[in-house]
């Protein structure tokens, strides 16, 4: 069992780490205040190849393994969550749906652009009356023609306003409810309208909106089969929620962090507070928390990147991640004291960051749901929402 990164692996967490700490570390707090996207860094990004890390080279990304990809996310989040949450839904909930279920058309036409950069992407599944239960959206595509005629709304989409590209997913069976009848598309921007943004408790330098869809597209748009979506839109959560452990891993990193140098340096009774046996404890248990969670999603990328089963290894990681996240950035606020709750420093931006990991890509109870029915062994019917 070897736990070691190989040499490519190092390359790319080094080169992600320094850019992170040279381009988005000292600008976070002010794109958190200002609620700026910001545009300019994300060339930046492609220029290293870090908008297509694990896509093939022929197809224009950087032909890394799925790990890599992982290790870039947790770098990005440790600096900034809402740089990594843009590249998490670009890459694994648009570019690798189209790379592994499009055509050899849809695959050359639309990923080199996504990979290269030159354009971002969106997964646009939920509806205001299906967040959990996937299978309940409304959103429709009727056969007019030559193509499909959408028509819908759809909510809490990341990067909504920013993307050219969006996998896009409705329900062409009007006869059936659930998940069958539901069928995924690849959409440009000109197809959808952004008619609301959100304003969000953390995550403030990524951009949430709502989309409104009244478009013709031709039968070329359709993504994999007719009625296959909700299979597409789970496989994809099934990588997607390793993404999202990567963010959250990278969120408690950074808490830890700060946790652990500010314990250093601030003086109580006469000596450093991490001297104190209740900080140590504190900082022990962020410590070997992070450290299990780092396992499990490593894990989980490494199944992936086999080629074996990754649901139950997947969301185990989010699971573990996500509500490990937010306790730990709430013990670097408690070790900081008043300190920890302004913002002259950046715990408590952390900690708003983290709360979303436990809710998108699938709340904490709906992972816990897809590990029950994977540990029982019990039938879906026919998938597990998320």
């Amino acid at each position: 069992m070897d736990f070691s990164l190989t040499g490519d692996q190092r390359e790319i967490q080094g080169l992600t780490r320094e850019l992170a700490q040279a381009e988005i570390e000292p600008n976070a707090a002010a794109w958190d205040r200002e609620r700026r996207f910001p545009v300019e860094l994300y060339g930046k990004l492609a220029e290293l190849g870090l908008m297509g890390v694990c896509v093939p080279e022929e197809l224009g990304g950087a032909g890394a393994d799925f790990l890599s990809y992982i290790l870039v996310l947790e770098e990005l989040s440790r600096a900034d969550a809402g740089v990594g949450v843009t590249v998490a839904v670009h890459t694994s909930a648009c570019t690798l749906p189209i790379l592994a279920f499009g055509t050899d058309e849809q695959r050359e036409r639309f990923v080199p652009p996504l990979a290269r950069g030159e354009k971002i992407g969106a997964f646009a599944l939920t509806e205001t009356g299906s967040g959990s239960d996937a299978g309940a959206l409304r959103t429709t595509a009727v056969p007019d023609g030559e193509g499909w005629r959408i028509s819908g709304t759809k909510q809490f989409i990341s990067t909504a306003e920013q993307a050219s590209t969006f996998v896009f997913f409705a329900r062409t069976d009007l006869e059936t409810d659930g998940a069958r009848g539901v069928s995924a598309f690849i959409l440009d921007r000109e197809h959808v309208e952004v008619t609301r943004e959100e304003e969000k408790l953390g995550l403030n330098s990524s951009s949430t909106g709502e989309l409104r869809i009244e478009t013709h597209v031709d039968r070329d748009r359709l993504l994999h089969e007719e009625g296959k979506g909700f299979m597409v839109a789970m496989r994809t959560l099934d990588g997607g929620r390793i993404g999202i452990a990567a963010q959250a891993l990278g969120i408690a990193q950074a808490a830890y962090d700060v946790a652990r140098e500010y314990a250093k340096e601030r003086r109580t009774f006469g000596k450093a507070i991490a001297e104190h046996q209740a900080i140590q404890f504190k900082l022990a248990d962020m410590s070997t928390e992070i450290d299990a969670a780092r396992l499990l999603v490593y894990r989980a990328a490494w199944l992936k990147e086999q080629g074996e089963p990754h649901t139950e290894a997947g969301a185990k990681a989010k699971l573990f991640a996500s509500e490990m996240a937010t306790r730990q950035t709430s013990a670097a606020i408690q070790i900081l004291g008043g300190y920890g709750y302004t913002k002259e420093f950046p715990v408590e931006r952390y900690y708003r960051d983290a709360k979303i990991t436990e809710i998108y890509e699938g709340t904490s109870e709906i992972q816990r749901l897809v590990i029950a029915r994977s540990i029982l062994e019990l039938q879906r019917e026919p998938a597990v929402p998320a």
